[in-house]
């Protein structure tokens, strides 16, 4: 509520919020007046009549609200108008508390941290493929994994096109325990350049064709476009994949001779990625998670290929 760019916006929230209130009692105050008792018997009170009639005598009577009913209403109002003075809601007025959402976050996260410092403490001492093996830290693992990770790596770290598959120790930037910790901590940027415009759709077709030929045989014609497709893999694609395509982990290049494949291995998709190129990125959750965290989290992912 604090953050407005015109000071008319905090004017107008205070007056919209402010008239509401002083509307809703106008209008009890007015519900709360008893109809006048002249000409009928005494004791006896009745609504003013409101024109409806059905059955030649059945009419429509304006009765006032019940006490009590009215009552609560009235405590409504008062409970409102002390909880505007007490909290935010009139504009820039922070409240006499001076409460806000993300202070009672930090406080509640605080308290979390600390409650389960010792827990994370123990873990801290602990090697990550140690803690791979622990139970309890298997457990705490899953749940960190759940919430950060499984949206792109799947619940069971399967993976899906585009998002690698966690669970057959095939790693792009290294599967190591320390380089997981690393990749989760500081999260990853891999860039496959685009050679659309540079070789041309033949161009192209041979470098797919011989990219597939790593990972399995081919013959005939596609043999004859692979054999072409080799020097322009030598002179542009080896600098990152290796002279035998086998990848490196120190760039994110993936192994193009063991027909695993992120983004699909099959012709249409391979010269998909020649062509326009791909962007990977791996968040970073060392704002988002402490070292602590990161640790157990580490030796789950860890545990999935050990």
């Amino acid at each position: 509520m604090s953050d407005f760019f015109s000071v008319f916006w905090k004017f107008w929230i205070t007056t919209l919020t402010l008239g509401g209130i002083a509307f809703c009692l106008v209008l009890l105050i007015n519900m709360s007046k008893r109809p006048s008792d002249s000409g009928h018997a005494a004791g006896e009170q009745t609504g003013e009549p409101m024109g409806h009639v059905w059955d030649e005598d059945l009419q429509e009577l304006n009765n006032p609200l019940p006490t009590w009913w009215l009552r609560l209403f009235y405590i409504s109002i008062i409970f409102g108008l002390g909880y505007l003075v007490l909290y935010p809601g009139l504009g820039s007025y922070a409240g006499y508390l001076n409460w806000t959402s993300r202070g009672a976050y930090v406080q509640e996260k605080q308290s979390a941290d600390l409650e389960i410092k010792p827990i994370f403490d123990r873990f801290a001492q602990m090697d990550i493929t140690e803690i791979a093996k622990d139970p309890e830290a298997r457990l705490i693992g899953q749940r960190l994994f759940i919430n950060h990770c499984a949206q792109c790596h799947g619940s069971d770290g399967g993976g899906q096109r585009g998002y690698p598959n966690l669970k057959d120790n095939d790693w792009l930037w290294g599967g190591e325990p320390a380089s997981i910790e690393q990749t989760i901590r500081e999260g990853r940027q891999a860039q496959m350049p685009a050679w659309g415009t540079v070789y041309g759709e033949e161009g192209v077709k041979q470098l797919a064709h011989y990219v597939l030929s790593l990972s399995r045989p081919v013959n005939g014609d596609d043999a004859a476009l692979a054999a072409k497709g080799a020097p322009l893999f030598a002179t542009t694609c080896a600098a990152c994949h290796g002279a035998e395509g086998k990848g490196n982990p120190v760039m994110g290049a993936p192994n193009l001779t063991d027909h695993i494949w992120l983004y699909g291995g099959a012709e249409k998709e391979v010269m998909e990625t020649i062509r326009h190129g791909r962007h990977g990125v791996m968040p970073a959750h060392k704002d988002r998670l402490s070292s602590a965290h990161i640790r157990v989290l580490a030796g789950y992912v860890y545990g999935f290929s050990h």
